[in-house]
């Protein structure tokens, strides 16, 4: 089996198709079993990082004054869904930090970080991570621990973060931490501040967590332990960390969602290649009605979601509230994703957990779009209360 399935157009511009057409191309260079073997060694693919840079992936949604292509994330979700539909989230997660991350630094960056560092990240010398979760505030970010202390001209940085991808081999890392306590007339998110540092391993354990899946791009708990960090590498101002953060955080939720359905349409391209061929009874199990349904209504819903990533993409580009629609994506996509995935185990039955056949390996890496950056009952709880007025439940 291959992993050449057809793209669905969508509602996509002429530019937007060539971009997903030359990564499509990009990505036949490193098929399936290349992934598999990536798995199976639990490395990082530095061999495609490194192609990914040259071809300009890394900074597609950076300012072209520093080597970038100038696109949006409107372009970036189109080069995702690509490049998890060819990889999966092996390759997803190797490049998409260096995208939604880096644009908190784009956004907000001085112009000194912007000119030390983004030239680096475009051109695959620098490689980065992303510092938010801890083990004591999932998702309550604003209740994090991690704390920078004034020092003259310097921060000392002292907290846990978990879950930080990547983290075995970037030199950067963007950190959320609390500079002060919030007053009790101010939002809980006020004293959030953000850094973006160089990943000091004299002063910063990496401690490797052994997971389900997407073995090649490492996750980790990192301690921190008495890091100074100049001034200079403070991203925007003091103690407004959280509210810029969310020039990362939506373009995140939409680039996984574009991922989680790059996923489900690979695997639900190979489950129907399996379903002509696979003959049961002298006829292709794909003529039966309770094989096609399941898979012509995972299309359906891998479908309309696109189109909800789309507008988010879109109304992030304009400058315009995207919340709720970056949300509701990543909702429906880590559902619909996951559900294709696990509808193409169905098809393939107990061939599905040979490792040849690759759908156990899409399976395993897409549900955890399902589950992170944000879950689905937390995305619940914010339209309950955002769009639809009810009262706040957390």
């Amino acid at each position: 089996m291959t992993n050449s399935a057809p793209p669905v157009v969508g509602d996509l511009s002429e530019f937007a198709l060539d971009i997903r057409s030359a990564v499509d191309a990009g990505m036949s260079k490193f098929g399936l079993d290349y992934w598999r073997e990536i798995d199976k060694q639990a490395e990082f693919p530095h061999e495609f990082f490194d192609f990914a840079a040259a071809q300009g992936w890394l900074g597609l949604a950076m300012p072209s004054q520093y080597g970038g292509a100038g696109m949006g994330i409107s372009e970036a979700v189109v080069m995702m869904e690509a490049i998890a539909r060819g990889g999966g989230l092996s390759a997803a997660s190797a490049v998409h930090m260096n995208v939604f991350g880096t644009n908190v630094v784009v956004k907000h960056g001085s112009e000194e970080m912007k000119a030390r560092d983004l030239p680096a990240i475009v051109d695959g010398r620098m490689k980065v991570a992303f510092g938010v979760s801890e083990p004591d505030s999932g998702l309550d970010t604003t209740s994090l621990r991690t704390r920078a202390v004034r020092d003259g001209e310097n921060w000392r940085i002292n907290g846990r973060k978990v879950w930080i991808s990547t983290a075995q081999v970037a030199q950067k890392i963007l950190l959320l931490t609390r500079t002060r306590d919030a007053e009790p007339d101010e939002p809980k998110d006020a004293g959030l501040t953000l850094f973006f540092t160089d990943l000091d391993r004299s002063h910063i354990e990496v401690k490797e967590i052994e997971k389900l899946g997407r073995a090649a791009v490492d996750s980790n708990e990192l301690f921190i332990d008495d890091l100074v960090v100049p001034d200079t590498d403070r991203v925007g101002p003091e103690g407004r960390g959280f509210r810029l953060l969310l020039d990362g955080l939506n373009p995140e939720r939409l680039l996984v969602s574009a991922e989680a359905l790059g996923i489900g349409r690979a695997a639900l391209h190979l489950a129907v290649d399996y379903a002509k061929e696979r003959k049961v009874f002298g006829r292709p199990i794909g003529q039966n009605q309770g094989v096609a349904f399941p898979l012509a209504d995972s299309f359906a819903r891998l479908e309309a979601t696109w189109l909800m990533v789309l507008r988010g993409a879109a109304l992030y580009d304009q400058g315009r509230e995207c919340g709720a629609e970056a949300n509701v994506a990543k909702l429906l996509a880590g559902e619909a994703g996951f559900q294709a995935a696990d509808r193409a185990m169905q098809v393939l039955g107990g061939y599905s957990y040979a490792k040849e056949y690759h759908i156990e390996r899409l399976w395993r890496e897409v549900k955890l779009t399902n589950i992170a950056p944000v879950s689905p009952e937390l995305i619940k709880c914010y339209i309950a209360e955002k769009k639809l007025g009810l009262p706040k439940s957390y």
